[in-house]
């Protein structure tokens, strides 16, 4: 009978669910569907009515930036922020 390298597949997965790092992918993961989901939903990104790979990528440009302005609004006030509206 040959020897099974992987004997117990579970424990190896098991091993990295549990990992740090994965946990961290994961919450980096969700970040960024949120912001395609987001482009999809209102950002018309769904069913692009242009055509052209340089028309294209302007309207994800214009998305991004819509997003990220919106994200920008949305951020706890910092410190400089604070210093520079008293």
């Amino acid at each position: 009978v040959a020897w099974k390298e992987d004997r117990w597949p579970g424990v190896e997965r098991w091993r990295i669910l549990q990992s740090r790092g994965y946990k961290v992918s994961q919450v980096k993961r969700k970040r960024i569907e949120e912001v395609f989901g987001w482009m999809k939903t209102i950002g018309s990104m769904r069913k692009v009515k242009l055509r052209g790979l340089p028309l294209v990528s302007w309207l994800f440009d214009l998305n991004a930036a819509a997003y990220n302005l919106i994200r920008i609004k949305n951020l706890k006030p910092t410190l400089y922020t604070k210093l520079q509206m008293a």
